[in-house]
């Protein structure tokens, strides 16, 4: 039997706000192997029953089942789409018509009536309390309504409340993004909340990231200095037309009980001030004061539509602990980055403070010197009223300990809860093994995800910090986007990059870019606040990868100028290929600087260089992908000037590497700069200097990523398991044996002696060097995707066995259905190994298994292997399969 499943759209089974029609995929389900569908039909209705069809394709001979764009379709405004499909495939089958997948359209920018509006004024820059704003607005007549959409946005944070309600599941919205130039709405349907008569809808606001004190220069007002809101309701009714009402001057605003609120330092809220009903129709607004409309640019309005920061998930605490210095502390035994909600009774006036952390110290005491100016502290009075529950609103803090500063009677850990927060991403990855301490490092490098996708992908979660850097989303995205759906969060945080680029093209250390206006008095940037090698690079790295992942061309081509901007500039500024600008961080904090230096001891210019040539390559063949032949052919005829000048300037004529530093060996290695007469010896020199320092790595940002790579590809791979499974300092296992649940910023954030790094920069939630995740994935489990036929439609199988491992299994959710691999060890007999690799391929799609050449085939399940590229090769349609072969 034939069916369709998790119809998607722009990758997510639903959207709420989207001004063009959405990318479409589905998946297959079947009861037959090597099922490969041959055409489509699509429809789109106005109406989940499809009464209402406004589009229908009729039967398309087609065999994709994801990135399918439909052009010419206009979509109405402000209201519910349902798309549906049915498909025949290569067996005969035809299926029936799948379960309908819904979108709200948006409200594109010469539909805004509203305005934004204010109840703070001018003199209040300074200020972050937080305000509320009301109004109320009429149905007539429920029976002919047909939706009630809201699209809604905020220059600041917002939470939204119609007749006393809570609208939607997001928090701190609309997020942060380039706001003069990309500032996001959200998009709610109001229908089953509104009644007929007078209904309330309400607004509370907080500075968050728009107005508030940022980055570690501790400064505010970085895009404005008053918060403001805007929203638009669209009525539809049964014949189709609307009614529109909108912020504006008739509302009515007053200060709420939010008596400060900031990213890093928490919130202050004293419940005495609380105003009861202030969200329903009934409230008395006899104090409140007239809103004001203020300036805006309603044209950077744009439809979020999914990717939210919501509530993902609540952990209880652990423990409740007593310090040697008489703290009392919570531990919810997870670094996470949320709040922390609780249940309090007390008499009105009465406090809570609570102080949010990573680590305890050697002693076992608080430890917050880390944060540096960061206070991470809630307060809240009580109002008295009986049992009073409450969580912050427009904050979040990084930890996993809670100091109770102040308590009314005694401290219950039943009466508290953390809420993990980060934008809303569907789970793709699973990954287990025989080895407890890789679980555990897989664990770790989710919650380094989870902690740090807060809307944007922040460096860290805890400190004054918390900035967009690209350096870190670069190295980390390719991880990422096998852990989870990361297509729309990287698609909404590349236009931000893109919009912060200097006119010249030189990309942002940091997205959105804060730091270009206000980093005088800082020692570091000063130097300079863009277009650093591995960190500007994102504007190329990321795209391609979202590319690979999801065979997706649409943020290509909302990219491509972007990318294509970034490698002009890095020419503009070289001179035979070997460029550089202002500050380049190089391998950040490798273990090889100098002593009291974060910069490695690989030069410069050789990581300028590589990284030139690594994105100019990948702009290549992103201009390929999207049929613009003619930038093609000149960045590939570019990316071998590159390489050449590459060899010239750092090969010796016998092949030795000038820089002799672990990352400029793995950088060559992997971006493919050796001659090809000097690979071996690039390989053999690496694997020397590994051994060098007993096997351990020293390498820091730049290096750290390809390492498992470098060598696994290189013949390598027993080196690239010892040194992924070393648990000793430094290693990837030290942090887990010293008790992380998250990655840190530095390979001895916690020293052997109980010590702790310089609190300058010492973050235990920094997911840079969980970028090995990609390594699990990809070479440990062997699933891979393929340029040519990228987002999975053909899957590569090639898992490198190894790690004294008796068995791995791993699991990625593809637009097409789940790829496993699992693969299990086993005794032989004399020196060999048994290896039974068990292998699903989701339908609609290909792989190719790969096996190494010296393997002796037991069992293939009848499939045919060939030896291609000294390697033992067969390509299988979907369905299940079994090999089993002898090492």
């Amino acid at each position: 039997m034939l069916t369709i499943q998790n119809v998607t759209l722009n990758y997510a089974p639903e959207l709420h706000g989207v001004e063009s029609m959405p990318v479409v995929g589905w998946a297959i389900n079947s009861d037959r192997k090597n099922v490969e569908q041959t055409s489509w039909q699509l429809q789109l209705s106005r109406d989940a029953a499809f009464s209402q069809i406004v589009f229908d394709s009729g039967k398309v001979a087609d065999d994709r089942s994801q990135n399918i764009t439909l052009s010419g379709i206009e979509l109405a405004p402000s209201v519910w789409y349902f798309v549906r499909v049915k498909i025949s495939d290569n067996h005969g089958q035809q299926s029936d018509w799948s379960e309908a997948a819904g979108f709200i359209s948006g409200l594109p920018g010469d539909q805004w009536q509203a305005e934004f509006i204010s109840v703070e004024g001018p003199e209040e820059k300074d200020s972050s309390k937080g305000t509320l704003l009301r109004n109320t607005f009429a149905i007539e007549d429920a029976a002919e309504v047909a939706s009630v959409i809201v699209h809604a946005s905020a220059l600041g944070l917002y939470k939204l409340y119609v007749n006393g309600q809570k609208v939607g599941q997001d928090e701190l919205a609309p997020g942060w993004t380039s706001y003069h130039h990309h500032l996001l709405y959200q998009t709610y349907d109001l229908t089953a909340l509104v009644t007929v008569g007078d209904n309330a809808i309400a607004a509370s606001v907080g500075a968050g990231w728009y107005k508030g004190d940022m980055s570690f220069n501790r400064k505010r007002n970085y895009y404005g200095d008053r918060t403001a809101f805007i929203c638009q309701i669209v009525v539809t009714l049964r014949d189709g037309s609307q009614r529109r009402y909108g912020t504006d001057a008739s509302w009515l605003g007053t200060d709420s009980p939010v008596l400060f609120s900031e990213i890093y330092d928490g919130e202050v809220y004293d419940a005495r001030r609380e105003i009861p009903g202030w969200h329903s129709v009934d409230c008395d607004t006899a104090r409140w004061r007239q809103a004001e409309v203020v300036a805006g640019n309603k044209g950077v309005l744009h439809a979020q539509g999914a990717s939210t920061v919501q509530a993902i998930d609540t952990l209880a605490p652990q423990a409740l602990i007593v310090t040697p210095r008489g703290e009392t502390v919570i531990d919810f035994g997870q670094n996470l980055t949320g709040w922390v909600a609780f249940r309090v009774r007390g008499r009105a006036g009465d406090k809570v403070t609570l102080r949010h952390f990573e680590v305890l110290d050697a002693d076992g005491n608080v430890y917050l010197d880390n944060l540096r100016t960061a206070k991470q502290r809630i307060d809240y009075t009580l109002s008295g009223a009986g049992e009073e529950a409450w969580h912050p609103s427009f904050t979040f803090q990084g930890f996993r300990y809670v100091h109770v500063e102040c308590w009314p009677g005694e401290i219950n850990a039943e009466n508290f809860s953390a809420v993990v927060l980060h934008s809303h991403m569907a789970p793709t990855g699973e990954f287990a093994c025989s080895n407890p301490s890789l679980n555990q490092l897989h664990h770790n490098i989710l919650w380094g995800l989870k902690g740090n996708f807060v809307d944007v992908p922040t460096d860290c979660p805890q400190r004054d910090e918390r900035l967009g850097w690209t350096g870190d989303a670069q190295i980390f995205c390719r991880t990422a986007s096998y852990l989870m759906q990361t297509r729309n969060f990287f698609a909404k945080w590349l236009r931000d990059l893109h919009y912060d680029q200097t006119a010249e093209g030189g990309v942002p250390h940091v997205v959105p870019d804060i730091l270009s206006k206000k980093c005088d008095d800082n020692w570091l940037l000063s130097q300079g606040t863009h277009s650093a090698a591995a960190w500007a690079d994102a504007a190329v790295i990321n795209p391609w990868t979202l590319y690979l992942m999801y065979g997706d061309k649409e943020v290509l081509r909302q990219q491509y100028p972007s990318m294509k901007a970034w490698i002009e500039f890095m020419r503009a500024h070289a001179v035979d290929n070997k460029w550089s600008y202002k500050l380049q961080f190089g391998d950040w904090v490798a273990l090889d600087a100098k002593e009291g230096s974060y910069f490695g001891a690989t030069p410069n210019d050789l990581t300028c260089m590589a990284y030139y040539s690594w994105s100019t390559l990948l702009f290549a063949k992103a201009a390929k992908a999207l049929g613009n032949q003619a930038d093609y052919e000149t960045y590939s005829a570019l990316h071998r000037d590159i390489v050449d000048s590459f060899q010239r300037e750092f090969f010796t004529p016998t092949g030795r590497l000038a820089a002799r530093t672990q990352t400029a060996h793995i950088l060559a290695l992997y971006f493919n700069l050796v001659p090809d007469a000097f690979r071996a010896r690039t390989i053999d020199t690496l694997v020397e200097l590994l051994a060098e320092h007993d096997g351990h790595l020293v390498t820091g940002f730049v290096g750290t990523p390809y390492f498992c790579h470098a060598l696994s590809e290189n013949g390598r791979a027993s080196e690239a398991w010892q040194l992924l499974l070393k648990d000793d300092f430094p290693s990837w296992l030290y942090q887990v044996k010293a008790g992380a649940t998250t990655i840190w910023e530095h390979w001895d954030g916690i020293k052997p002696d109980g010590t702790m790094w310089s609190p300058d920069m010492n973050s235990f939630n920094h997911y840079a060097y969980g970028a090995i995740g990609e390594w699990l994935y990809r070479a440990a489990a062997g699933i891979d995707t393929d340029e040519e036929q990228p987002g999975f439609k053909h899957i590569r199988i090639k898992p490198v066995i190894g790690g004294d491992l008796t068995w791995l299994k791993a699991r990625y959710r593809s637009g097409y259905g789940d790829i496993v691999v699992h693969w299990q060890v086993e005794p032989g007999g004399d020196t060999q190994r048994y290896v039974v690799l068990r292998v699903t391929v989701p339908h609609n799609t290909r792989a190719t298994v790969i096996l190494p050449a010296e393997c002796q085939l037991m069992a293939t399940d009848n499939i045919a292997f060939s030896a291609i590229n000294n390697e033992c090769q067969a390509t299988v349609g979907s369905g299940e399969y079994r090999f089993a072969y002898r090492l």
